[in-house]
């Protein structure tokens, strides 16, 4: 698959503009299907403004036809010279410019609000920041923590739905075997205990048992 300029830009314009399914514009734009469904819903890339990829030379309109024709057809992208002469190099440190340094304690407020259980280890290694960062944030003390509020990292693009979902889904099942080990009670266990106390109380003042002559009015004797 060849990478694509702009993949959640060129995305958003495949979702507006052509039949396509999630899993071709995913495979097309090397996203998940679930970011590409997220876009559709309106829940991902809100602010994106769509790149059509025919005018920018990454796709024929035959092979968009085809794929519009046949469901299981994957597009194969255009490999140009401008395309690549625009790719980033992947050489020297990653730079944050200064007007998206704030994305990151938004993103760290997001996992501190919705998924107590990911670490800060986790939360560190996924967005690219420090783990005083995410006490700071966490505790209130950061230096803008006046403007932190909680917003999806995959919406600001700090990360991808399916690394995402990995981290939580890791740090839910650790957190079901530690709670497992330490005997805390599942809900379904907490649900039957009314039902127990309804049978204790039949048993103790008779209920539940069908009505006698003699439980009625006494025994003659």
């Amino acid at each position: 698959m060849t990478d694509i300029l702009m993949p959640k830009a060129t995305a958003v314009w495949l979702v507006d503009n052509t039949s396509l399914s999630f899993e071709q514009i995913a495979d097309f734009c090397g996203l998940h299907p679930l970011e590409v469904r997220g876009i559709a819903d309106g829940d991902v890339a809100r602010d994106i403004r769509g790149a059509d990829p025919i005018v920018n030379g990454q796709l024929t309109r035959e092979e968009l036809d085809k794929a519009q024709n046949d469901e299981n057809y994957r597009m194969k992208a255009v490999v140009s010279r401008h395309a690549e002469l625009l790719k980033p190099a992947k050489s020297g440190p990653k730079y944050t410019p200064v007007s998206r340094r704030q994305d990151r304690p938004d993103a760290i407020m997001w996992f501190v609000r919705n998924h107590p259980e990911v670490t800060d280890a986790q939360i560190a290694k996924l967005l690219g920041t420090t783990k005083a960062t995410i006490e700071s944030v966490r505790n209130r003390t950061h230096w803008n923590s006046a403007n932190i509020k909680p917003v999806d990292p995959v919406t600001l693009g700090l990360t991808g739905q399916l690394q995402l979902d990995e981290v939580v889904r890791k740090a839910a099942d650790k957190k079901a075997k530690d709670d497992a080990k330490n005997g805390v009670l599942q809900p379904i266990e907490a649900e039957l205990e009314p039902e127990a106390a309804v049978e204790d109380a039949e048993e103790e003042y008779g209920m539940g048992a069908e009505p006698t002559a003699e439980s009625v009015f006494g025994s003659r004797d």
